[in-house]
């Protein structure tokens, strides 16, 4: 595969995978920021329902930190259901893995909490795993900036693409004038 291919977002290959993004760690992030992966991480569900991708989610230790944020726990498609786990990488929970596998995409948009922990090593496992995995830097989050800026260098060493919510969404378009394409656009005016 030559770097354009590895570069191109499919959206016959890709899904979705929400990691962690729950109640009380929330909390602890800071507001504007969070504000902004809650905004891109519901506009990347939307996106992938509008695309007809597959979404998986997680929620890791979920009777300590909580559901996952009920603005995107109300956006998943029909019938998604969070996976509870205690594996830091979502690759490390055999029902997570199996899903995605099972799936027959081999492209995985990964977003979520926290990018230098959770995020990052499913990241490097999925690609570990044979996966093609995008990060868009706008839906993943740390507590800290300096965390979440080197969360986002280890998956791009690790071979992860890092990307941003409009990109990826719009590489899978392809191209404008399609019923999709306008669902698309309203989510990100």
């Amino acid at each position: 595969m030559n770097q354009a291919e590895l570069l191109h977002c499919s959206r016959v290959k890709a899904g979705l995978l929400v990691i962690d993004i729950q109640e009380r760690l929330a909390g602890a992030m800071d507001d504007d920021a969070m504000s902004a992966v809650e905004k891109n991480a519901t506009i990347l569900i939307e996106g992938a329902k509008a695309l007809d991708l597959p979404v998986w989610a997680t929620e890791q230790y979920p009777k300590g930190i909580g559901p996952t944020l009920e603005p995107l726990a109300d956006a998943f498609p029909e019938g998604v259901s969070p996976v509870a786990k205690v594996d830091f990488s979502c690759a490390a929970v055999p029902e997570v893995l199996e899903a995605l596998k099972s799936s027959g995409r081999t492209q995985i948009v990964v977003c979520g909490m926290e990018s230098h922990i959770c995020v990052f090593q499913t990241a490097r496992d999925l690609v570990r795993e044979g996966f093609q995995v995008f990060v868009p830097r706008d839906a993943v989050i740390a507590r800290t900036q300096a965390n979440c800026e080197l969360g986002l260098q280890l998956m791009e060493r690790a071979g992860a693409v890092i990307t941003s919510t409009e990109s990826v969404l719009f590489d899978m378009l392809g191209r404008a004038g399609s019923p999709e394409f306008k669902r698309i656009s309203s989510l990100i005016k």
